[in-house]
């Protein structure tokens, strides 16, 4: 069991989502930055559907009620059990009356916490995440909240530290061609894969809108609704870009400029408000 003294800005239960509900309008939803969830699930021996804790600029604390096996991944934050710090990218114990407090990150933006275990809410659809979008799944988590611990260990973890890189400064994002680019001008796409973008502060875990030049329509009138997918960069009619995350809406009737490789989205998960990235044709 782990208490929640302070969750920070947000913090919630993740996964890997929920998918195949999209026919109904459920998106699938899950950890924003799979490969830093499935890293922390990895390094505590943990089977791959266990949840961990997203949390999204620092500021957690939680006080274990007994010794648990844990390990935070991700955005890079200060981690200290009892005043002691300890590393990230690597499993330790965290023991009975122990108080683990993550700090602000100093690059990127979701950490991940998990416990040997994973952590067990009531699943919905199959899926135990938290949909900021649809409202399905737990809450984002309260101070005082108790978090049972799970039996979805694995085999006993093998690594004692991950050598993973952090987040980078303008990360460089691979694009397709989405099925609607005809929709807007020739140099819209020039602009997209030759100019620097910016998050704005208008940005959570459904999308990133992005400032920087304008990427204006060749047509007028509007499209009916479409199914969109994670990575989607759809242009509303202002000409501001949106990258879709993982609580996307699962149609939208902006035309789709372009799609980001799914291999990239981690990183997408991982910019702050004022963070700079560009893309590139895949």
């Amino acid at each position: 069991m782990l208490t929640v003294l302070a969750p920070g800005p947000l913090a919630t239960v993740q996964d890997r989502g929920r998918p195949g509900w999209a026919s109904i309008g459920v998106p699938r939803s899950g950890a924003a930055d799979r490969a830093a969830h499935d890293l922390a699930n990895r390094l505590v021996g943990n089977a791959p559907d266990a949840a961990t804790v997203e949390v999204t600029a620092g500021g957690l604390r939680v006080r274990a009620e007994r010794a648990h096996l844990v390990a935070v991944t991700g955005a890079p934050a200060p981690l200290a059990v009892d005043g002691r710090t300890v590393p990230v990218n690597a499993p330790f114990t965290l023991p009975a009356g122990g108080e683990l407090a993550l700090g602000v990150p100093r690059s990127g933006l979701r950490s991940y916490l998990a416990v040997r275990g994973g952590v067990d809410v009531p699943p919905v659809l199959g899926s135990r995440s938290t949909d900021t979008l649809s409202g399905l799944g737990p809450e984002p988590l309260r101070a005082g909240q108790a978090l049972a611990v799970g039996g979805l260990a694995a085999e006993e973890p093998v690594v004692d530290v991950a050598p993973v890189a952090g987040p980078v400064d303008a990360p460089l994002l691979r694009v397709l061609p989405g099925p609607r680019r005809d929709w807007l001008e020739d140099d819209a796409w020039r602009a997209l894969i030759s100019q620097e973008w910016a998050v704005t502060a208008d940005s959570d875990r459904v999308g990133l809108r992005l400032g920087g030049p304008v990427l204006r329509r060749a047509r007028d009138g509007e499209l009916p609704s479409e199914g969109l997918v994670p990575g989607a960069l759809q242009v509303p009619p202002d000409g501001a870009p949106v990258l879709f995350l993982v609580d996307h809406p699962v149609t939208g009737g902006y035309p789709v400029l372009a799609v980001v490789a799914t291999a990239d989205l981690p990183a997408a998960a991982q910019l702050r408000p004022g963070d700079r990235l560009r893309f590139r044709s895949a």
